[in-house]
């Protein structure tokens, strides 16, 4: 969205999570960020339950650390995202869905999600 308040947040997965089939829709997990202040929100508009990881605990969340260090490769750490393009951004992504992952045994994130999506 284009601020980072609970509210826009919010709006923004209820949108999100609307696109996905209802197997897909089980539970989000996020850190301790104040733009999931609205989750209770989320929660009553999309029946999916938001869980919360310590603060500090990184590993908890280890596939999304890693994404994100895969990211800093395009978009180093303080980068406004505002100046570059959706197209640019949208490239960026389908790059990193082409990529393989070990946690995916190797299948790259692309082909994970078709997997769920044809089941």
């Amino acid at each position: 969205p284009g601020d980072h308040g609970a509210e826009s947040v919010r709006e923004a997965l209820v949108t999100t999570v609307q696109t996905l089939p209802s197997h897909l829709m089980r539970s989000l997990t996020w850190d301790q960020g104040s733009e999931m202040g609205a989750h209770g929100a989320f929660t009553v508009a999309t029946d999916i339950p938001v869980y919360f990881c310590d603060p500090a605990s990184p590993w908890q969340r280890g596939s999304n650390e890693n994404t994100n260090g895969l990211l800093r490769q395009y978009f180093p750490k303080g980068t406004d995202l505002s100046v570059h393009t959706r197209e640019h951004l949208a490239a960026v992504a389908a790059e990193l869905h082409g990529r393989p992952r070990k946690t995916l045994g190797w299948e790259t994130p692309a082909e994970r999600l078709h997997k769920l999506l044809a089941a």
